[in-house]
C-alpha cells in the first residue's frame, strides 16, 4: 500500500522545468546552478539543449549581447533561455576591457594571458588609480511574451599580481581588499556578493512572484 502511495505520488509530482543558460563556461553554468537551485528548475548548458549554432556577440554594451545571446538560443531551442554577458571595467583604461573581456587578450587567449594583459597595462599606476568593477547582465526569456534584463556590479581593484587559485576569468587580480582577491574567497561567500549574484538577486525578486 505504501509502496503504491509512493508510485502515485511520484507519477503526480510534476516535471521539473528545464533553463537552459546560454554558455559552455562550466564556471558559469555551475554559478547559475548553484544560484537557481531553489526555483526548481533543471538548468542545463547549451550543450545540453541540443544547440550548435554561433552567437555573433556584436553588441556595444553587456546589455545588448546578453540579449543576444538568449535571443539567438531560446529561438533555437524554444524553451526558457538565460544568458549573461559580464566583464571588467577598469576606470584607469577607460573602462576597458568592457565587453571585449573575454577575448582581451585575442581569441583562445587562456585566463592567465588575459590577466597578464591587464597587468602589463597597469603596470606601475598607483592605487588610488586602479579602480575596477565587474560587471553582468542577466537576460531571461520566459516565453514569447515574457521577458527581463538586470544588472549587477561589484566594485573593486586590480591587484599587483594574480592571487589565489578558485573562480576564473579576471578574478585573480581583482582584489575585494588587501588580503583578498575574488580567487581567494569561497564559491559560497562569491555566489553572495559577486557582480552576477548581485544581477542575480534582482532577478530572483521576479522569480519569487512567478516560481516559487
Amino acid at each position: 500500500m505504501n509502496r503504491q502511495n509512493s508510485q502515485d505520488n511520484k507519477e503526480n509530482t510534476p516535471a521539473r522545468k528545464r533553463l537552459v543558460i546560454a554558455t559552455n563556461n562550466s564556471g558559469k553554468l555551475r554559478e547559475f546552478r548553484e544560484m537557481l537551485s531553489s526555483f526548481g528548475f533543471e538548468v542545463i548548458s547549451m550543450k545540453e539543449a541540443g544547440f550548435t549554432g554561433e552567437i555573433i556577440e556584436d553588441g556595444d554594451t553587456f546589455e545588448e549581447n546578453a540579449h543576444i545571446k538568449a535571443r539567438t538560443v531560446f529561438e533555437a531551442v524554444g524553451i526558457p533561455t538565460m544568458a549573461d554577458d559580464s566583464g571588467l571595467e577598469i576606470d584607469f583604461l577607460d573602462g576597458a576591457p568592457g565587453v571585449y573581456s573575454a577575448r582581451y587578450a585575442g581569441e583562445g587567449a587562456t585566463d592567465g594571458e588575459r590577466c597578464q594583459k591587464v597587468l602589463d597595462e597597469m603596470h606601475g599606476v598607483p592605487r588610488e588609480l586602479r579602480e575596477a568593477r565587474f560587471v553582468c547582465s542577466i537576460y531571461f526569456i520566459y516565453d514569447e511574451d515574457d521577458e527581463y534584463s538586470v544588472r549587477g556590479e561589484v566594485r573593486g581593484y586590480i591587484g599587483d599580481e594574480p592571487l589565489g587559485e578558485n573562480g576564473f576569468g579576471y578574478d585573480p587580480i581583482f582584489m575585494l581588499n588587501e588580503d583578498e582577491s575574488m580567487a581567494t574567497i569561497s564559491e559560497e561567500e562569491k555566489n553572495s556578493i559577486s557582480h552576477r549574484a548581485n544581477a542575480f538577486k534582482k532577478l530572483s525578486e521576479i522569480f519569487k512572484e512567478k516560481f516559487a
